[in-house]
């Protein structure tokens, strides 16, 4: 006999009422060998997750189960969010390192720059123009990868297109430490170097909708906010790694290229780095091939048997005259049920989409999105690809010194910037994202980002260097517990299943757009309005992305799936009486 889900429930009852009694009976008893069996098997028992239902009703399928209304109900352990198990716990380990890469390849480009300088033009400058795009070009490639993917993602599905993404990140890679340095001109190796960050900017644009719906799709509800807030973290790390290989790395050549004078290997320095990255990527492209489809995104493609018998019915039914139907044979609102499977089980493609965001209630939600990204990210990048400036602040710019001094230095700011407020601000976001709620910590944050920016624009000239740091600390704070990572978690939670990558899409390649605008704009505008009203207009952008934060819902508990079925069932209801 198939087990029902009150039998789930009652299984889970057992489970934790077990976990609290040995908990009870360790803090009881004295140390000892019996004190040490207990602990054994109270970790064995908290490290094992509780049998999910649908593993205890694999034999048939109900129509309950193709929207849970309530996952924390089914997966409820009583344990506080942050507090993952090994199965979350692996599935972080599989979707973060794709923003370990992001970040640590975005943000690497900043002192690999500075080596080309010495590499290719003997300490000057780099062409304006061409550092501009050196920069942008990651960017660039993730608008594409985000669309792509996104939309892939959705018509394809999950399983087929994951991975993908991490292996054209792989090979971009690879290329790119080909770079010709000896044989081609300056000029053509860093237009050599940024076609492959372009190329490379699709896979990890790629990653973003991908990771999001992966992560989404197995989440229960109670803790879907805290899991997209530990992989979005793993940009803190990549990039906090990316200046500690670097720091590394130069240490190790420091007998070449400070004591012996020579500068130019500087070149094995940033392939070095660069090349480190490859690590983790092919330490996790197995798991990613190899990650079944999630129940939820089949569930929400194809309808379950007892739907489908509820189908036959009602197209019998409609065979007949309205005085003809018989309410015995079909249940009162079977027709609304049966509609409501039929659309759901079909594959979202472009004008199902289009459908779909043709609502303005829909339409308002991926205006928000999009909006808050693109404007979060003209200020974010426009201060995290322009490090230059805050380390002159701070005096870490490398003006003074050797070659290999200067790097150094360079270095250690970046990593000091990173460590300061980079990593603090994703952990507070994962500690209170499921207390505070995602539109709170939204606002607050661009609020915030928007104060420390005026004070650093209206003292930029006079503030001391203390307070400088101090000042720049709190704003990256307030970027990554606020914007930074609500606006990656809003389009995963806001939209459903069936539409999810494609919006997660569309909503980061906006961002990805506010990110080019300032890796391009800014040294040009600094130059010719000054780098304190450039802070100005960032000011701007962040009292406005907390407007237009005001068109989302608050999403916590929110199942997107839920409201669309009631959607649907809402229309199909007033379309029967009209």
């Amino acid at each position: 006999m198939p087990k029902t889900l009150t039998q789930c429930s009652t299984w889970k009852t057992v489970w934790h009422t077990t976990t609290k009694l040995l908990s009870a009976i360790h803090a009881s008893i004295t140390p000892g060998p019996c004190a040490s069996s207990v602990v054994l098997l109270l970790a064995i028992i908290t490290l094992t997750p509780p049998m999910s239902a649908s593993q205890l009703s694999s034999e048939q399928d109900k129509p309950s189960s193709i929207h849970r209304p309530a996952l924390e109900e089914l997966e409820h352990d009583g344990r506080p969010p942050y507090i993952l198990t090994y199965t979350e716990v692996k599935l972080l380990g599989i979707a973060g390192v794709g923003f370990f890469l992001d970040a640590y390849d975005l943000f690497v480009i900043n002192p690999v720059a500075t080596m080309l300088q010495y590499r290719l033009y003997g300490g000057a400058a780099l062409p304006a123009g061409l550092q501009g795009f050196l920069k942008a070009g990651a960017n660039i490639g993730s608008v594409i990868g985000q669309f792509a993917f996104g939309y892939l993602a959705d018509a394809l599905g999950r399983k087929a297109v994951y991975g993908k993404e991490l292996m054209l990140i792989i090979f971009a890679t690879i290329m790119s430490l080909t770079t010709p340095t000896g044989s081609l001109s300056p000029d053509n190796c860093l237009i050599y170097l940024t076609i492959w960050r372009m190329i490379l900017g699709i896979g990890v644009g790629g990653d973003y909708p991908m990771s999001a719906s992966i992560t989404t799709d197995r989440s229960v509800l109670r803790k879907r906010g805290t899991m997209l807030a530990y992989i979005f973290s793993n940009q803190g790390w990549g990039s906090f790694v990316g200046s500690l290989a670097t720091i590394i790395v130069l240490a190790a050549y420091k007998g070449v290229m400070d004591g012996k004078g020579e500068t130019s290997k500087v070149d094995g320095v940033w392939r070095i780095v660069v090349g480190v990255s490859l690590v983790p990527a092919f330490g996790t492209l197995y798991q990613r091939l190899t990650l079944p489809e999630s129940t939820r995104f089949i569930e929400s493609q194809e309808p379950n048997q007892d739907v489908m018998l509820l189908k036959q019915k009602q197209a019998a039914a409609d065979d007949n005259t309205e005085a003809k139907s018989t309410p015995a044979e079909v249940p009162k609102d079977a027709g609304t049920q049966v509609a409501i499977a039929e659309v759901l089980k079909k594959k979202a493609h472009f004008r199902e989409f289009l459908t779909y965001f043709s609502e303005w209630r829909h339409a308002k939600l991926l205006l928000g999105t999009c909006m808050c990204w693109f404007l979060l990210d003209i200020a974010f990048y426009g201060i995290n690809l322009n490090q230059n400036v805050v380390l002159q602040q701070i005096g870490f710019d490398g003006k003074d010194g050797s070659a290999w001094e200067k790097l150094f230095k360079v270095s250690t700011g970046n990593i000091i910037i990173t460590a300061l407020g980079f990593v603090p601000g994703y952990y507070a976001s994962i500690l209170l994202i499921e207390k505070l709620g995602r539109k709170w910590i939204q606002i607050q944050g661009f609020l915030m980002a928007a104060v420390f920016l005026a004070i650093l624009a209206a003292k930029f000239n006079t503030l001391s260097k203390p307070g400088f740091i101090v000042c720049f600390s709190f704003l990256q704070f307030f970027f990554n517990f606020g914007a930074n990572t609500t606006t990656y978690c809003y389009p995963a939670e806001v939209f459903p299943t069936r539409f999810r990558a494609s919006a997660h899409g569309i909503s980061a390649a906006s961002g990805k757009a506010g990110a080019i605008i300032s890796a391009l704009a800014f040294n040009s505008l600094s130059q010719s309005i000054g780098t304190d009203k450039v802070l100005w207009i960032f000011v701007g952008c962040c009292v406005a992305g907390s407007v237009f934060t005001l068109l989302l819902p608050e999403v916590r508990n929110r199942d997107p799936d839920e409201v669309l079925r009631e959607e649907i069932e809402e229309a199909l209801s007033h379309k029967r009486a009209t």
